[in-house]
């Protein structure tokens, strides 16, 4: 049912940027997934929330998020001025030209047909002529059908207006469905834990993702916000948040992601109680600190490597000793010491490093050790980049294999690009065992239509 914004308990006028500034407060409508908004483990999280966030704080107001219940409802919501602006993952079209304002576009995508790994690869459009075809009600994909139809008249779909795209996805994965149509930067975060989806093709040419403004004469708005993407574009932080909600999405491969998922049905629950109590010893997130586990040894409490570390956690010789363990194929002294370890590495990398580039550093350090890291963060100033960013100090780091440039470090020669693969491998681990851990909890009471969070500090 299309909620009715008649009874909505607040709306806006046209604003101009004084009356935002004046009023200390930036009202954002967003979508609740993984590219746009969600509540992650350490609070609110996605890009668009993230860009939001940012733009509120250069204005200096505080950032308030409403979640309309669908797309449709959003796309009302922005005519109807319920909140200044929309940060949605939209598309820019001819279609919605004609009834927004678009600002400087921050991200290209390709829609993509998405289908079932157990039925036969659509290689056209015309294949899906037969089939049952569902996209989201007042998505761009609507656009993009009807613009085929004209091809193909006898191209059909339904359009779904209860549910967002990763719902679709379920669909499709469940057999309920024989396609959707997903962007591909949705279908990249959504792939990792629904194995047997895949893509079959683009269904459209490169778009353009962008804020959504409601009509108007005034723009001191639209242009403060055009002006700060346009910003963050060239300054690298557009590519820093890029980086941080998608750089470690590809990961995985099917296979690589398909053995991870069956091992946390049959090893992690062994072990689960101790990375728990290892995580909570040392502030640190239990989750994060299986993934390090996985990474080093798949949870094989007897794993051996020819270089003679052990364990789960994959300890030298020194390094359990170090860290009091005196059995190493001990799973829980394993999992104690690693924590221990990983404990120290990060309370040794710079405070001015902030989070969650730390995190990344700090593993970086337990896999090719502190002082290569260190070397790697020298070589990225010396470059001219920012060495507090893992962005930028990863694409340093394989250089500690060339002897042109671990030459003029202080502890030479590294497999620098083993950590990177580490690093963002462990991020991909981490990011599924949050979300089966989710999944895992009850479902919350089921929102209004609009639910308006509290402000965020």
């Amino acid at each position: 049912m299309i909620f009715s914004f008649n009874v909505l308990p607040r709306f806006f006028k046209p604003v101009t940027l004084s009356q935002v500034i004046e009023d200390g407060e930036l009202v954002v409508l967003t979508r609740n997934s993984p590219t746009t908004y969600y509540e992650g483990p350490d609070g609110p999280a996605g890009l668009e929330y993230d860009m939001a966030k940012m733009f509120a704080d250069e204005l200096g107001v505080q950032l308030r998020i409403v979640v309309p219940d669908t797309l449709n409802e959003l796309l009302a919501g922005i005519e109807n001025h319920v909140g200044h602006f929309a940060a949605a993952g939209l598309t820019i079209t001819e279609d919605r030209q004609q009834f927004f304002r678009f600002t400087a576009s921050y991200m290209d995508i390709t829609e993509q047909l998405i289908y079932n790994t157990q039925h036969k690869r659509p290689r056209s459009v015309q294949d899906l002529v037969g089939g049952s075809l569902e996209v989201v009600a007042g998505s761009s994909h609507v656009d993009t059908l009807v613009q085929l139809q004209e091809k193909i008249p006898e191209l059909s779909w339904s359009e779904n207006s209860e549910m967002e795209s990763d719902e679709l996805l379920n669909l499709v994965a469940d057999e309920v469905i024989d396609y959707t149509i997903a962007d591909s930067n949705e279908f990249l975060l959504s792939k990792r834990h629904i194995l047997n989806l895949k893509s079959a093709f683009d269904i459209s040419p490169p778009r353009q993702l962008a804020w959504a403004f409601p009509p108007g004469e005034d723009s001191s708005l639209l242009d403060a916000a055009s002006a700060f993407i346009e910003k963050i574009k060239s300054n690298g932080e557009l590519a820093n948040l890029v980086e941080k909600n998608y750089g470690h999405a590809d990961n995985l491969d099917y296979v690589g992601t398909t053995v991870f998922q069956r091992h946390v049905n049959t090893r992690l629950p062994q072990y689960r109680d101790w990375f728990i109590s290892a995580a909570d010893e040392h502030a640190l997130d239990w989750r994060l600190l299986a993934a390090i586990g996985y990474q080093e040894s798949h949870w094989n409490p007897k794993a051996v490597s020819p270089t003679g570390v052990r364990g789960i956690m994959m300890l030298t010789r020194r390094t359990a000793a170090d860290m009091g363990v005196s059995n190493r194929l001990d799973p829980e002294s394993s999992i104690r010491g690693g924590a221990r370890y990983f404990a120290h590495i990060k309370a040794r990398i710079a405070e001015d490093i902030k989070e969650p580039d730390r995190t990344w550093m700090a593993l970086a350090a337990y896999n090719v050790g502190f002082g290569h890291l260190e070397d790697a963060r020298m070589l990225t100033r010396k470059a001219g980049d920012d060495a507090n960013k893992w962005i930028e100090v990863k694409q340093h780091l394989p250089k500690l294999a060339q002897r042109k440039w671990y030459k003029q470090t202080r502890y030479g020669y590294a497999r620098g690009w083993e950590p990177v693969r580490y690093v963002e491998n462990i991020r991909s681990y981490y990011d599924l065992l949050r979300w089966l851990d989710d999944a895992d909890k009850p479902e919350a009471q089921e929102p209004d239509a609009f639910s308006i969070l509290p402000q965020v500090p």
